[in-house]
């Protein structure tokens, strides 16, 4: 079945926020396949929201409490959508030591000791290192970041096959392989937001762009050693641990 452009990139909009975009238009379930594809053009809504929050806040409040406010603004807008799964890979994979172990650990729906310190540690280097970059590097590095992250981890499912069977899937809906056209725009999707950071950094910029690639790789070798295939869990786990790779590159290299 074709699916319209339109309605693929409405269904990610859906499928990657918690904002009511299924009132307006509810898209055919074949186009919830290709989310992916425009996984990083829904990263220049919420990291464009969450920067523009920054800005706005820093000059309102202290800029560590603006840091705060930013990082809860993208939690409502997401719904907490890849923090549950950063939480879920550590509880599954801390917990499981074996394949069935862990993708039985990572689909219940209760968080445990993992998770919770997983998150505990992940917010408070966020924050941390946010705080301690120049304001305008991290409100650019905030724009930049979140659609760069997604490029990187939407290629897990260019190299791996889903983990479980697709009636097994929290959401119903296995992804499909990006295509070669669907490469190119989402490269260009998860690109162009750095261009303002490539001027404000100079060469900063493309070494900081280092970590979250080695980061990725080093996160897919963990994934296919444990489970032969990625779950949606996975993917955003990567796609956190990727953007809080590249934060922290910039701050040790500025």
């Amino acid at each position: 079945m074709h699916v319209k452009f339109c309605d693929r990139l409405w269904a990610a909009f859906i499928f990657f926020t918690r904002l009511p975009f299924w009132r307006l238009h509810q898209p055919p379930k074949e186009a919830y396949q290709t989310v992916v594809e425009h996984w990083s053009f829904t990263g220049w809504f919420t990291g464009g929201i969450m920067a523009a929050t920054l800005f706005g806040a820093c000059h309102v409040v202290p800029f560590p409490v603006a840091v705060i406010i930013a990082i809860v603004v993208r939690l409502f807008l997401t719904g907490a959508l890849h923090e549950d799964g950063l939480a879920d890979f550590f509880d599954g994979f801390g917990g499981g030591t074996d394949r069935e172990r862990t993708l039985a650990i990572m689909k219940d729906s209760h968080i445990g000791t993992y998770g919770v310190i997983a998150l505990i540690f992940y917010f408070l280097l966020l924050w941390g290192i946010l705080s301690q970059l120049p304001p305008m590097t991290a409100v650019f590095a905030i724009f930049a970041a979140d659609p760069l992250a997604k490029l990187f981890s939407s290629q897990i499912v260019n190299f791996m096959p889903y983990a479980r069977r697709e009636e097994e899937a929290k959401n119903k809906t296995v992804y499909r392989p990006i295509s070669m056209g669907a490469t190119i725009s989402l490269a260009l999707q998860g690109v162009l937001p750095s261009l303002p950071l490539i001027l404000l950094t100079d060469t900063t910029w493309w070494l900081a762009v280092l970590a979250p690639i080695l980061a990725v790789i080093l996160l897919f070798v963990i994934i296919w050693r444990r489970l032969r295939g990625y779950t949606g869990d996975c993917c955003g786990a990567v796609c956190l641990l990727a953007e809080l790779s590249f934060y922290l590159a910039l701050l040790v290299l500025q």
